[in-house]
């Protein structure tokens, strides 16, 4: 595969997102698309009230744009854009709905997840269409067990709810998410060139450059938010091609951030129901840190090192797939 196309695209995408971010930053200000701070949250945030949100569009606009220019059209090309498009739409229509109609919760929680189902359905059916191996590897081995169609896609949905939540949980800090994505992403790159899947390298890399296009302007102090409009389609993205590639697994070591930030909210839950009891000061993880002293800048920055330490790990457990 031509490492050049993927560079291409790359730099292609980051320079769409440099150019309409401050062309919709002003707009989704004089809209009054403003972020809404939670009152339990770290004081320090509430000077970030009302800046614009659903800056995601930046990000999916770049990436398909990219996509579209760069990548050849087949089956996987199609699942790929449902996934992260499909996505993107759900949290749209979140944030649409929090910001104009002063929802706080944007969609119900059954809305919600009705759109995710729709989409990772979809996603199924053309997998299914396509043949797609429905054999799951153990990252780092040879060893592969297929479980059939039976067991497979209804893993595959629950894949793709579990990681476009976790990856939105990840979503609460000024770079945070740009950053950890775009080293997922980075990895599964490589991964897809591996794998000589055109469609899903060219997605990976019109997402590296869409986000940290977006990240020239998301870095703290925040000029704009992605919302849930970014932050579902980079799940939706990054669940696309680690199916794929057959790297469904994979993502628990390439994804590890995102994992820790999901499971931090589940623990969080069930301690304080079944206890009465919280387990860390406020979650996701990432806010624990900064009630714990913390400034948001070395959360950051360390979620980021350790996000790329994960990617490498994951990138070595792969040479044995």
């Amino acid at each position: 595969m031509d490492f050049g196309l993927i560079l291409l695209t790359i730099g292609v995408s980051f320079i769409l997102a440099v150019i309409s971010a401050p062309l919709l930053i002003p707009l989704l200000r004089r809209m009054k698309f403003g972020q809404q701070i939670r009152g339990e949250g770290p004081q320090s945030h509430q000077k970030k009230a009302g800046t614009p949100t659903m800056g995601g569009i930046v990000i999916i606009l770049a990436f398909t744009l990219a996509f579209l220019k760069f990548s050849v059209i087949n089956t996987d090309f199609y699942i790929l854009l449902v996934a992260t498009l499909g996505f993107g739409l759900v949290g749209f229509l979140d944030d649409y709905i929090k910001i104009v109609f002063k929802r706080s919760l944007g969609l119900t929680p059954r809305q919600k997840l009705f759109g995710q189902l729709l989409f990772a359905g979809i996603v199924c059916a053309l997998l299914i269409s396509e043949g797609h191996s429905t054999a799951l590897g153990i990252p780092g081995t040879q060893i592969s067990f297929d479980w059939g169609a039976w067991f497979y896609y209804p893993f595959i949905i629950l894949m793709m709810l579990a990681i476009s939540n976790a990856v939105n949980f990840t979503d609460g800090l000024d770079g945070l998410l740009s950053g950890v994505s775009a080293i997922a992403f980075g990895a599964y790159s490589v991964i897809a060139m591996q794998a000589t899947s055109i469609p899903a390298a060219v997605c990976a890399a019109a997402m590296i450059g869409a986000v940290l296009g977006f990240l020239v302007f998301n870095a703290h102090p925040a000029k704009v938010f992605m919302g849930d409009t970014g932050s579902l389609g980079i799940g939706g993205a990054i669940a696309a091609i680690a199916i794929i590639t057959k790297s469904e697994l994979l993502f628990l070591v390439i994804g590890g951030v995102f994992v820790v930030e999901m499971l931090s909210v589940v623990l969080q839950v069930i301690s304080f129901k079944t206890r009465g009891k919280r387990i860390f000061k406020m979650s996701p993880i990432h806010h624990h840190f900064e009630l714990s002293g913390w400034s948001e800048w070395r959360v950051v920055v360390t979620f980021w090192a350790v996000g790329l330490l994960l990617a490498g790990v994951g990138l070595y457990l792969n040479k044995g797939l």
